[in-house]
């Protein structure tokens, strides 16, 4: 397949690459910067890819090479794990509604049109909750992140219009080397690991590996339409993913970041850690996806380290 990538040189995107590239896809790949993409993906090992730089949030030339495509992968948006100020909000609502138009624009523009749209969402969508269970048929929640991915979701869906293909993967937190973990492990590497925040707060996760192939999936089955949840069918509470974490380093896990600290550090958008949501796989696993990592010390041995 010939595959245009958003959001191509982050923790998700840049694992994404690779798979595809070993797989024999031709690749496209847009970015705001052209030469840190070119230092990750040097033609030498990636002979099928080709490099664009474009503006996500405008209009340009770069719509036109998605003509020809046979799926675009849009995964491009600012990260929201930081201080939440108006004008960060502004980046992070922007980033996703105005970057997933113009890729929406460029798709039905096109002479020769994508067969498939996968975008990217968030499990954000149904808001935090301690006692929820959500699912893909679940109602949105009424937070700020609910609002982003509502807006997100929106302007994907209009790629409908054209008889694309449209997949939305609502993404819980993505374990793997780099991401969320990257922060965790320093301090249990120091005898100082524990949970955030109370800790029976509700975790939302995925492997890194089981994402990327869901995506491939979502690429090559013309049966796989609409959202689905990409999260691990067992969430698990704070508590447990820091004691996993903790046994697999042989580090305690006692020494807890109270809630304070971590609203001082990042203000509202501390929320997304410290209130959770418990949400569940349904229709991800009615279309038959295989996991490799259903369970949390599955997915912890394969990433982390042995101290």
């Amino acid at each position: 397949m010939k595959i245009a990538i958003t959001g191509a040189t982050g923790f998700v995107g840049s694992r994404l690459v690779e798979k595809l590239e070993n797989d024999g896809h031709q690749l496209l790949i847009f970015t705001r910067n052209a030469n840190r993409a070119q230092r990750l993906y040097p033609t030498s090992r990636f002979p099928n890819l080709k490099i664009i730089a474009y503006q996500p949030t405008e209009s340009g030339d770069w719509q036109k090479a998605i003509s020809g495509c046979d799926g675009v992968v849009n995964l491009a948006g600012e990260p929201i794990a930081e201080r939440w100020t108006a004008e960060n909000r502004k980046a992070i609502l922007e980033s996703r509604q105005l970057g997933t138009r113009k890729i929406v624009e460029a798709i039905t523009q096109a002479e020769a049109k994508s067969s498939v749209l996968v975008n990217a969402s968030a499990v954000g969508y149904y808001g935090t909750s301690e006692i929820g269970i959500f699912d893909e048929d679940s109602d949105p929640g009424d937070n700020f992140l609910s609002q982003v991915c509502q807006v997100w979701e929106t302007e994907a869906n209009k790629v409908k219009q054209v008889g694309v293909r449209l997949v939305i993967l609502r993404l819980g937190i993505v374990l793997g080397n780099g991401g969320a973990l990257a922060k965790m492990i320093p301090p249990f590497k120091l005898f100082a690991g524990g949970p955030l925040g109370k800790g029976d707060q509700w975790f939302s996760w995925i492997h890194l590996d089981d994402l990327v192939n869901l995506i491939t999936e979502s690429l090559k089955r013309n049966d796989i339409e609409g959202v689905l949840n990409a999260t691990s069918p067992h969430p698990v509470r704070m508590n447990e993913l820091c004691e996993t974490l903790g046994e697999i380093m042989n580090r305690p896990s006692w020494l807890p970041i109270p809630d304070f600290v971590l609203k001082f550090l990042l203000g509202d958008a501390s929320k997304v850690v410290l209130e959770g949501q418990q949400v569940l796989p349904k229709r991800t696993q009615s279309i038959g996806f295989e996991y490799q990592y259903p369970n949390l010390k599955k997915a912890l041995m394969d990433i982390v380290p042995r101290v």
